[in-house]
């Protein structure tokens, strides 16, 4: 998993994932709180299709998770702590595009009523973006919103169509 909200997943449960974001005593965090967590992660219908629910064992490091299932987990730990920002650092990068849309999906969500800082190289990650800074050459060469940098011509402009060009 990319450098996402956890580093890793720890053996052990979905639950015990999760509950490992509570900023307060485990013991006072209700499942519903746990279960409004997953459902704006976009992961509590996978969890409830396992034969065990939260309590399936994920392995080390969420071995037995998909790429996708163990950043929508992540991202459950980062709402049930509830902060008000995100520090997302190629939050999609390593995904298929399936796992990739389920995941932006459940950033969108996430992003909502928090500042949101994003590190990526993905256009899908960030175009949608409130405000973009695009970095070249170790420094913020444009900044703006996806359509305003387009307009410009720029160096976004350009990586933009390179981008289109690979896909």
């Amino acid at each position: 998993m990319t450098n996402f909200f956890l580093q890793t997943l720890y053996s052990g449960t979905i639950r015990l994932n999760i509950l490992l974001g509570a900023t307060k005593p485990i013991s006072e965090v209700t499942q519903e709180e746990i279960e409004a967590a997953c459902r704006d992660a976009n992961i509590l219908d996978f969890i409830w299709s396992l034969p065990n629910g939260f309590d399936t064992e994920v392995g080390g490091k969420g071995s037995q998770l998909s790429g996708g299932q163990k950043q929508r987990i992540a991202i459950a730990w980062a709402l049930l702590r509830n902060r008000k920002v995100l520090l997302l650092d190629e939050a999609t990068s390593a995904l298929d595009s399936t796992s990739e849309k389920a995941v932006q999906e459940a950033l969108d969500r996430a992003a909502k009523g928090r500042t949101t800082i994003a590190i990526a190289h993905r256009l899908s990650t960030i175009h949608n973006a409130d405000c973009i800074h695009f970095i070249k050459d170790d420094h913020v060469s444009e900044a703006g919103s996806h359509d305003e940098l387009l307009t410009l011509r720029g160096d976004y402009y350009e990586h933009v169509q390179l981008q289109v060009l690979k896909e």
